[in-house]
């Protein structure tokens, strides 16, 4: 698939304010996506989709068989044609098949990572059924953002409103995850920063508590049989449990080097198992342990202090 944009996207998935870390692992793909496509036929020629590229104005075209995607024609397909003198040829001889692409319930954060791997300027978007329901471009992020940005500020500017002794300094929250439930994993760190945000923690220490609790929660979703997320908040600290019914470690030295991942090729498909959760997480905590038994499940701790000179008294 060549058509691809010269840039990567201006948004990093952990450098970006708060506000707009907090978007993107709320926001599922579909939210997103453009659901009207626009589709073309295996029997149609390149001739006729460059008719269709220069009417609708666009860059690629997907091709659409029984509601499933079997190919795709981009705007470098046609410049080759062109020069080949394949203009004339029907679409499924010439159609780029190897396809890459996205998943309408997977997390905001894997499309900005697919377009800043990938370069290609629009990803079609597949339903669980593998039927197409969209495509994403750069342009439908950056604007979905700007616009869910306004909103938040908004809900903020509400927030601060609300006076400290409205909220207690402690809470304890608690949170399930299920195995491949696409569809909920971001939920229960969004509402740990939420109650962060509300007791004024500093912005920097809710990255770290924000990155911790969505790579351990996406952990329960992929690798393990389902668990929960267990938040303790305390005005000194923030403790993260994440405990599962899944396989358990082996070897939890292993586990802990980066690009080291049991993940199956269906999830490494998907954009996860990079082997860079547990990594990030030990990274950004204060204190961090891992208790693990083969068979049984594994548990691990998170800890966050609001004066990071705390951790090692």
């Amino acid at each position: 698939m060549s058509d691809s944009v010269k840039d990567d996207i201006p948004i990093s998935t952990e450098d970006s304010p708060s506000v707009v870390l907090e978007l993107i692992y709320q926001l599922k793909i579909k939210d997103v996506m453009t659901s009207m496509v626009i589709t073309g036929t295996r029997n149609q020629t390149l001739r006729q989709i460059q008719a269709i590229m220069r009417e609708d104005h666009i860059s690629s075209v997907p091709i659409v068989e029984d509601g499933r995607l079997i190919g795709l024609v981009s705007i470098g397909d046609i410049i080759t044609a062109l020069d080949k003198g394949h203009i004339d040829l029907p679409v499924e001889e010439k159609m780029t098949k190897n396809i890459i692409s996205l998943q309408d319930d997977m997390p905001l954060s894997f499309a900005i990572s697919y377009l800043n791997k990938y370069r290609h300027g629009r990803f079609p978007v597949l339903n669980k059924d593998q039927e197409l329901v969209g495509i994403l471009s750069s342009f439908d992020v950056i604007r979905t953002l700007l616009a869910e940005m306004n909103r938040e500020v908004l809900r903020l500017e509400k927030a601060h409103k609300i006076t400290d002794s409205t909220h207690s300094p402690f809470l304890e929250m608690e949170f399930a995850a299920d195995h491949y439930d696409f569809e909920k994993a971001g939920h229960a760190s969004t509402e740990i920063k939420k109650s962060l945000k509300l007791r004024n923690f500093d912005p920097k220490v809710i990255r770290r508590i924000a990155i911790a609790s969505y790579e351990l929660e996406i952990n329960l979703v992929v690798h393990s049989d389902g668990g929960t997320i267990h938040c303790s908040i305390h005005p000194e600290k923030v403790i993260i449990t994440a405990t599962d019914k899944g396989p358990g470690i082996a070897d939890v030295d292993q586990v802990l080097q980066e690009g080291w991942s049991t993940a199956s090729e269906y999830i490494r498909s998907l954009g996860f198992g990079a082997g860079m959760g547990l990594p990030n997480i030990e990274r950004v905590s204060d204190e961090f342990s891992i208790d693990s038994t083969v068979g049984k499940g594994t548990t691990v701790r998170s800890v966050v202090y609001v004066d990071s000179t705390k951790a090692e008294s």
